[in-house]
């Protein structure tokens, strides 16, 4: 169900869909982050639905070209032109993520928003029409295999709690920020969003032991042998999040303080 950046989705899983196990709902965390910061396009109470889980976190990083002649951090932020980054739109991780780290940390960029997907912004970083992306890396260095190898891609940031073992000598934004303010925005902005990337989700009323059932069944995919097994071979990682910590980290969201939570909106262009 295509349309608004999986908003279209969420909003039929949680108005229109019957509360009896047979839909599930299955949308970008950006979209629940917009519900709490006020966007009237998300027709849902997100505390509301009945979470069952999540694959994976996002393990998100920004990776330049070549061309655009940065190869780390530093000469990044001494770029005497902004540095053009090829999004989808608001809500995704393409868009969100460069955002907040152009308000925590002063990086120089240009955010072109408006592709279709990954494939698109990839292939106009090849092209030069963009310098780049920020993207998870499970998912980056899989598709985008063969240019990180080539070196005619380069990842310079990386915005994760820990830095990934394999990228062990690139910078991590929490440690570059300056102020409480950048590592509060980098936070929630980017480190809790995480845990909601792509979230599984029954409508609310499920009856409980649907929803029981569901979590349980989800749970066990993700420690099955052979599921694990394809993954791996597709080099994308599982690191599951059960329900109760999504649960957990939407609560916490709507516990933000004011002034912070208006300095999101403001970041990621959600209008009241």
């Amino acid at each position: 169900m295509p349309g608004a950046g999986s908003l279209i989705a969420a909003n039929f899983t949680y108005n229109q869909a019957k509360p009896d196990g047979l839909t599930i709902g299955h949308f970008i965390g950006g979209v629940v982050v917009g519900q709490v910061l006020g966007n009237p396009g998300a027709q849902f109470d997100s505390q509301r639905f009945e979470w069952i889980g999540a694959p994976s976190r996002l393990e998100a990083v920004c990776a330049l070209t070549k061309t655009t002649g940065v190869i780390d951090i530093k000469s990044w932020m001494a770029a005497k032109t902004p540095v053009k980054l090829g999004a989808t739109g608001p809500g995704s991780e393409t868009y969100d993520v460069p955002r907040v780290l152009q308000a925590a940390l002063g990086l120089p960029m240009q955010i072109v928003s408006g592709y279709k997907g990954t494939a698109d912004i990839r292939l106009a970083a090849e092209s030069g029409e963009v310098g780049g992306t920020c993207w998870g890396w499970e998912v980056m260095k899989a598709q985008w295999a063969k240019a990180l190898d080539a070196g005619e891609v380069r990842v310079v940031i990386q915005a994760v709690p820990k830095a990934q073992p394999d990228l062990a000598k690139v910078a991590v934004a929490m440690e570059l920020a300056k102020s409480e303010e950048a590592k509060q925005l980098i936070q929630v902005g980017i480190h809790d969003q995480s845990a909601i990337l792509r979230p599984f989700a029954l409508p609310p009323s499920t009856p409980k032991d649907i929803v029981r059932m569901m979590r349980r069944a989800f749970q066990e995919t993700m420690k099955d042998p052979q599921f694990r097994a394809e993954m791996q071979q597709a080099n994308l990682s599982v690191d599951p999040v059960d329900a109760a910590e999504i649960e957990k980290v939407v609560a916490s969201m709507t516990r933000l303080d004011p002034a912070l939570a208006a300095k999101l909106r403001d970041i990621l262009g959600i209008k009241k």
